[in-house]
């Protein structure tokens, strides 16, 4: 009987073992496949935009003109675009949605905490081009009628901001562009900001409550330093978002191929342009032209999550 039980549990041991190497292997490679389909991307990228890059050099990083008669090719229009686009939506979202995420948390009563709380994730469902279409012929046109002209007329003599307000009200540009981005995003940032908010221990609330502490304090100075790290991921993750945003963007920014001081102009981003012209690309250089674009926006990407990584690796060394 002892010799049995002893094979029965070698057996046991050997299957056991057996089933730990499989999914050992199977993790492994799941993380190589990653890394493989990552490289694939790069030099897939960086061979398309080889012909763009050796034909104009630095110059296509720093013109604006974008000529497929003349072979005229330049990144600085999209690229500015997507960061002042990105700029506004982040800009207006990551409040909103702090705030909104603390409402929930602290302040909301609980017959509502549900249905908002939906109602925001329900925002995060709706198609990008569903924004789109409703940005262009609802959002663009109260714009035009009631917002622009009022920025105008407001901050067109302030010798700073009126730079940024000057021109007539297109409706569609750049400011309409970065307002529909921070629509999107705030379902992103309110999530992931709701679920670090409802982390933080009942106690240390208290305990400043307990002490006078009003709610901006507590939500200053106990609830934001304990959740930055989630805080940080949740803006990161809605940057990343509006960066890579294609047909919401493409419906109102105008794509026009240049740069203006002007946030109310016309204007493009890398994604929208790519969206555009990608199918009109007629010879090489054209279509290398907006395969280096979309290398730009992945090394503008790569950019901003290592950043986030640096961001989140001094908050926990700090911490």
């Amino acid at each position: 009987m002892t010799t049995r039980a002893s094979s029965s549990r070698a057996a046991v041991l050997r299957r056991l073992r057996l089933n730990d190497r499989i999914f050992h292997g199977l993790t492994r490679g799941a993380a190589l496949t990653v890394l493989a389909l990552l490289s694939g991307v790069i030099i897939a990228l960086i061979i398309g935009a080889a012909p763009a890059l050796g034909t104009f050099g630095f110059s296509f990083f720093t013109s604006q003109s974008w000529n497929p008669v003349t072979e005229k090719f330049g990144a600085l229009a999209p690229i500015y675009g997507t960061l002042v686009t990105s700029f506004i939506a982040m800009l207006i979202a990551v409040p909103v949605g702090l705030m909104v995420a603390f409402f929930l948390t602290e302040l909301c009563p609980m017959v509502l905490r549900r249905p908002i709380g939906i109602a925001i994730e329900l925002l995060a469902g709706i198609p990008s081009i569903i924004y789109g279409i409703w940005g262009l012929f609802v959002f663009a046109p109260f714009l035009q009628k009631y917002v622009q002209p009022f920025l105008i007329d407001t901050f067109g003599s302030v010798p700073v901001l009126g730079t940024l307000f000057e021109g007539p009200p297109y409706g569609i540009g750049v400011l309409t562009a970065g307002l529909i981005l921070a629509i999107m995003v705030l379902p992103f940032v309110t999530s992931i900001s709701r679920d670090v908010f409802s982390a933080v221990p009942p106690v240390l609330k208290e305990a400043a409550y307990g002490v006078g502490c009003t709610t901006w304090e507590v939500f200053r100075n106990v609830i934001l330093p304990y959740t930055r790290v989630g805080v940080i991921g949740g803006f990161m993750l809605g940057l990343g978002r509006a960066l890579g945003e294609t047909m919401a963007v493409t419906f109102v920014i105008g794509n026009a191929h240049k740069v203006s001081a002007s946030i109310l102009a016309p204007g493009t981003t890398i994604s929208a342009s790519i969206a555009n012209e990608f199918t009109e690309a007629v010879g090489d250089l054209y279509t290398s032209s907006l395969i280096a674009l979309g290398l730009i926006l992945f090394f503008i990407t790569f950019i901003v999550l290592a950043i986030a990584r640096y961001l989140l690796a001094r908050l926990n060394r700090v911490g």
